[in-house]
This record gives C-alpha cells, structure tokens and sequence, in this order.
C-alpha cells in the first residue's frame, strides 16, 4: 500500500480543508463565499499566531532571567542549562509525532490540547519552589509547543486558500522573526519589574485568549486517511503513529543531551556520561532500524539519501546551534559582569533579530527567488563571521557595544538563510513527502538549539571552573567569563562557516518539477533543489 499523500503540512499529512475532512469543500477547496469575505476571516489567524509568538517567544525568553532564576532557586549551571535546554529538546522530540497524530485526531483539537498543557505548564514554571520542578515542568512546556508549533501551519493551509493564504502566511512567518527580537526584552521588563517567574505567568491569559479564538472561529481538520477497506491499519488511529520510531528518537535526543552536559559537570569518563552517550549511540541504532521497517516512518530515511536534503538538514542543525545558543551565556556576561540590568541585558542583543528583521522585510521575496544554497550558504557564512567578528572584539576590558557589529552581520546572515530553508527542504523532497520534510527541517532546527546549549554550555562552565577558585578576585572571574565566551564564539563561527560550505557544495537547483511554490500557495518561494538521476528515482 503506498503511504497517503503528505502534501503541505509540518506533520505528515495532506492539507485538508475548513470542513474538517481532507480537502474541505467540493473540488479541496475552502468555501470563500461573502462571509469568508468579511474582516472576521482573519481571527483564525490571530489565533494561531498568537500560538506560534508564544511558544517560539519561550524559547528566548528565559535567557535574561537565569541570573534572577539562579538566585532565588539556588540552581547551579548545569541546571540553569536545563532549563533552557530541555523546552527545545522535548519539542524537537515531539514535533514530528505531534505533527502524525494532529492528522489522525484533528488539528484544532490537538491545538487547543497543545495550548492547554503549555498554558498548565507555565503554572508550574512559576511557581515551581526549586530548580528541579522547573526543568520538569518546561518539559510539559515543550510537550505542549510541539503541538502547538505541529498544527500551525496545516491550520492555516485548510483555513486560507490563494492570496489570502499567502497574506496569512507571511504574518504567520514574520511573528517568528518578533518573536526571535522580543524575547529577551520582554523576559527583561518582566524580571526586572515584576518577577522572573512573570515571563512564565504571562502566558496564562494569553494562551486562554487563543483557546477560545481557536475553539470559535477554527475549523477542524485532518489529514488524508487511507479507505479502511484497503489498509487494515486504518482501523486503529493509534497504530498509525510511528510510536517505535518516536521512542527511539527521544531516547537518542535526551540521552547525547544528558551526556553532553553531564561530561562537563563530572567529566567525560565519568561512568554516568558514559552510559548516557552510549545510550544515546544505542537509541540512534534503533531509530534507524525502526524507520526502514515501519510502514510510516516518522522520517523516511531515503530522503537523507538525497544530497540535497541531508545538507539541508545539517545546515537546519548548524544554523539553529550556532546562531542562537551563545546568547545566553553572553547575556550571563552582561549582567554578572557587565552590570546590565534584565531590561538592558535584552536589548544588547536585539541588533540581530533587528538585523534580521530587516532583511526579511526589505528582500524576502527576492531571496525566495533565488536558489536556495546561494541565501542559506551564504547566510551561514554571515552567522559564522559575525561570532569570529564578535570573539575578535572580545576582551577583558570590552563592554556590551563590543557584541553590536558581530550580532548585526550574524542578523544578516539569519535573515537570509531562515526564511530560505523550509522551502529548501519541501523542494528538495518528493511532493508526496513535503509535510515529512517539513516536519523533519523544524526538528533539526530545534534539536540543533538543544545540542548548542547543551556543547557550548559545557565549554563556558570548564572555562569558569579552570580559572575561577574560592576568594577569586571579580576581575579574575570577569576574565574566565570572556575566555568561555571567545571559546564559545570560535565554536559556533566554526561551525557556521562548515555548515556554509557544505551547503552552497552540496545543495543544487531542481531543473523542473512541482516546488513549494505550488504546494502551499504562498507565492515566491525558494528555487527547488536537484538531486539528479539517481535521487530522483
């Protein structure tokens, strides 16, 4: 039996219409009579924007509370990493399972069940009495993100259709981009004016907001389902979820996570590192395993035979761990040893998402034009001089303005290369199996912060630890902070540079063929990608 048609979703299936089954109205088309006509047609798309600012705004959010946070929960390093660490690795995890079953039991539903167990979440988170209740409650968060983040975009494709869809999705993308810029501010004006544990409480009455838009104004949806009388699997909904596939996934994830940060905490021949990498080896095995026997895989592992969309998936992983991890380590910089305040501490690092920003808005079109290994490539390489620019500027003497021009060329360079790569992806996949790009690309970016916070931060605390003793003078410790940082930099500048070149060498124009263009309707969309002759068998 072949797989049913996966067109156009970030979890595996096909985009269905408004009327709650696969393709909507007569012909796959949402009815767009007078009253689709009206103003009240954007309130779906006020609902699920505000669902994707929130849970991309938590990602960054908690960067310029950690100092706040160490001091009234008592929480060492390792566990101020988890913190920030676990909300991204639970939602890489899930994000491509999340994504199979909102097909299966509808999008709204698992949306709103989504907003419901981050909003729950985010109760605990702030009023969790110690270090350890907060790690496992942003957990829960993450849980909920990746089904939040799983069903944006399926909504908004069974909810708009021609240039209205376009419209919804360019809101929908440019919320990311605030979301990115507005995240360590608002974490700052939070905990400098109320609490820290207010950047957690404000999502109360904003997720209530979204619920009650999503349960009176969204549609449900689904996916395509196969005709029970020619798959036996079918029957059961539950057994159509790769739930071997997903375990294995996870335990690979959280496993490398634990190890990584464990290693540089008790060191790398530590039994428990040990067993947590080998774990994390073993679990990988599995994976791999699972998906080439599994009916549905979660991913099909003959699109990383695709040259094509391997790099793209590396470079997915590389941008999101070298881009974003390091800021939070600069803005430990700023406060404990710069003096900034939570408010100005934000603000130091916004000039990359303004960066970034602005390239969005002033050629998106035409980087979507464009092959996409000149703007992701070239993008990277951006990323990567802007952290080498950053660690070149960085002394013991140096203040916050020494970050600014790094960050600025890093801004560029993400502006470029983000809009760029979910595209790349779709383009580089069969058509049948662009929901699976689709989901896989967002779980590298996500899996790749996780890994990112979970190296760099293991590198920033041994520089802490070599240099800093009992009864250190501030100007000691202030130099142990500024040789983690340029260790760090010099990494994530490596790495982005690599994941550059691996790119604009590997990645290549499609000559023909359907590309993302014509599956999501969104206008100018990246160049598909050309995997010649034997890939594309």
């Amino acid at each position: 039996m072949r797989n049913a048609p996966e067109r156009g979703t970030a979890g595996g299936g096909r985009a269905a219409g408004a009327g709650g089954e696969p393709g909507g109205a007569p012909g796959g088309r949402t009815q767009e009579g007078p009253a689709g006509r009206r103003a009240g047609k954007w309130w779906p798309l006020a609902a699920i924007t505000l669902g994707n600012f929130l849970l991309l705004v938590d990602v960054t959010i908690v960067n310029t509370a950690l100092p706040r946070i160490a001091d009234g929960l008592g929480a060492s390093f390792a566990s101020l990493q988890w913190v920030m660490d676990i909300y991204a690795l639970a939602l890489a995890a899930l994000l491509m399972v999340a994504g199979s079953a909102a097909d299966l039991f509808g999008r709204r539903r698992l949306y709103v069940a989504g907003l419901a167990l981050f909003a729950l979440a985010s109760l605990a988170c702030g009023l969790a009495p110690d270090a350890g209740t907060l790690v496992a409650a942003r957990a829960v968060q993450g849980m909920g993100a990746a089904a939040m983040f799983a069903t944006n975009t399926p909504l908004l494709m069974a909810t708009y259709q021609g240039r209205d869809r376009g419209v919804a999705f360019g809101v929908w993308g440019g919320t990311s981009g605030a979301a990115a810029a507005a995240g360590p501010v608002l974490g700052g004006l939070l905990t400098e004016y109320v609490d820290w544990r207010a950047i957690f409480l404000v999502n109360l009455p904003l997720t209530a907001v979204a619920a009650w838009i999503t349960l009176r104004r969204v549609k449900e949806s689904h996916g395509a389902l196969p005709h029970a009388g020619t798959d036996t699997v079918a029957r059961s909904p539950l057994a159509r979820i790769d739930w071997p596939g997903a375990a294995s996934f996870t335990a690979c994830a959280g496993a490398l996570t634990y190890g990584l940060i464990r290693g540089g905490e008790e060191g790398w021949t530590e039994y428990g590192t040990l067993a947590s990498l080998g774990g994390a080896a073993l679990a990988l095995l599995v994976f791999l395993v699972v998906e080439r026997r599994v009916r549905r895989p979660l991913l099909d592992l003959g699109l990383l035979r695709r040259p094509s969309f391997a790099a793209l998936m590396a470079a997915a992983l590389l941008l999101q761990a070298a881009a974003f991890p390091y800021l939070t380590f600069v803005g430990l910089w700023v406060q404990n040893i710069v003096g900034l305040s939570p408010v100005q501490a934000g603000l130091a690092v916004t000039p990359m998402a303004l960066m970034s920003l602005l390239v969005g808005a002033l050629g998106g079109r035409r980087l979507q034009r464009m092959a996409p290994q000149l703007p992701i490539g070239a993008g990277l390489l951006l990323v990567g001089a802007g952290a080498l620019l950053s660690r070149a500027l960085l002394d013991d003497d140096a203040g916050w303005a020494a970050l600014v021009p790094g960050l600025a060329v890093s801004g560029l360079g993400i502006g470029a290369a983000m809009p760029v790569l979910v595209s790349a992806a779709l383009g580089a996949a069969p058509p049948q199996r662009a929901g699976m790009a689709s989901g896989a690309v967002n779980t590298f970016r996500q899996l790749g912060y996780a890994l990112g916070i979970a190296v760099l931060g293991t590198v920033f605390a041994t520089a802490l630890r070599d240099a800093v003793r009992p009864g250190a003078s501030r100007t000691a410790v202030g130099s142990a902070y500024v040789s983690g940082l340029t260790d760090i930099m010099l990494i994530s500048g490596v790495a982005a540079l690599a994941g550059g070149l691996l790119v604009l060498a590997v990645v290549r124009r499609e000559e023909s063929g359907d590309g993302p263009a014509g599956r999501h309707g969104q206008g100018a969309t990246a160049a598909p990608v050309r995997e010649g002759a034997r890939a594309g068998a």
